[in-house]
């Protein structure tokens, strides 16, 4: 029988937000954000919907879907460690279009599908999963850094720390500097 884990609450700190407009990966700092339920207006995840690609294959691509990859969560603590296991000085989240940064939460990574970050302005933010590393933010870093092999090593460096996306749950302004309650609800491995 597995063990069964208790709902708990979390806190972390919003240390930055940003946009990610054109097609590009990478993301622009800027000063707030206005969620809403579409996401972040003008970002290129924005929408209620998206289509389905690679990550999809169940099904055809380009089937439309709940969009919940409105935005890209990363963590100071995990930007860390990948950039030193690339030994890189620093890994700057708008080089992988980053939405939001958080810090003090070193294993954002591996929070559960349906935790919520939930915002002082009354935003909420839903945990859809983790973020899988890919070769598109690998060749972001290195068109950043200079150096072709980081598209490569991006890959390996951070798996299981590359962060997660979510959806906007409850609308309203999120600041950097925000103070972020997290609820992670009671879970149980599933062992058929």
């Amino acid at each position: 029988m597995s063990e069964r884990l208790d709902a708990r609450m979390l806190e972390a700190r919003l240390d930055g937000v940003f946009i990610a407009t054109g097609d590009a990966v990478a993301s622009s700092a800027v000063e707030r954000l206005s969620l809403t339920y579409e996401g972040i207006p003008g970002d290129r995840h924005s929408g209620r919907t998206r289509l389905s690609g690679a990550r999809e294959p169940w099904y055809a691509r380009g089937t439309p879907m709940r969009n919940e990859r409105q935005l890209s969560i990363l963590s100071v603590e995990e930007l860390a460690e990948v950039a030193a296991a690339m030994e890189m000085a620093e890994l700057r989240p708008e080089w992988i279009g980053a939405s939001l940064l958080l810090s003090g939460l070193p294993a954002l990574s591996q929070l559960p599908p349906r935790s919520i970050l939930m915002f002082p302005s009354g935003a909420a933010v839903r945990i859809d999963g983790d973020n899988g590393p890919c070769r598109d933010s690998g060749r972001s870093i290195a068109a950043a850094t200079g150096k072709p092999e980081h598209e490569f090593s991006f890959v390996k460096a951070a798996k299981g720390k590359r962060g997660l996306v979510g959806w906007v749950e409850r609308e309203g302004e999120i600041t950097p500097g925000d103070s972020i309650r997290i609820r992670v609800w009671a879970q149980q491995l599933y062992l058929p």
